[in-house]
């Protein structure tokens, strides 16, 4: 793909921080996401996207208030989990473990054949990383 090239649509987890700044360097740091852009109003976040270098990504703002008429947002910062598809969970568990990041599993053999560990931003968000890829999908049928 061009690096100018929209990708397909995916599923982007979005969450919000109270400290939208440091979670983002967080990320890049004790996990390995990469920063992709970030849009600023002074010290606020509107909008970031942080990619995952195996694939998706998630996107955060600061917490603010939503714009007049609008419903708000429905989470609150360090209340979002989401599983990372990693090839590599013992590299990413030791990256996490050198930049401080608190471990809430460490790393064990699932029984369904994935090796995992969990761990917490310090906005308190819980990431859970490994090699579970989920199940395959069926072939689809072409419209008939």
């Amino acid at each position: 793909m061009d690096a100018t090239e929209t990708p397909a649509p995916q599923v982007w987890p979005t969450l919000r921080a109270t400290d939208a700044p440091a979670l983002i360097r967080f990320l890049v740091d004790a996990f390995g996401f990469r920063e992709v852009v970030r849009y600023t109003e002074g010290e606020l976040v509107t909008h970031a996207e942080l990619a995952w270098p195996e694939g998706g990504g998630v996107m955060l703002g600061s917490d603010r208030e939503s714009p007049e008429g609008a419903e708000p947002w429905p989470g609150r910062p360090g209340c979002f989990t989401a599983y990372v598809v990693t090839a590599d969970p013992d590299t990413v568990h030791a990256r996490a473990v050198a930049a401080g990041a608190r471990i809430t599993t460490g790393p064990y053999e699932t029984d369904y054949g994935s090796r995992d560990f969990a761990a917490a931003d310090p906005e308190g968000n819980r990431w859970y990383f490994g090699t579970y890829p989920g199940t395959p999908r069926p072939a689809t049928r072409p419209q008939e």
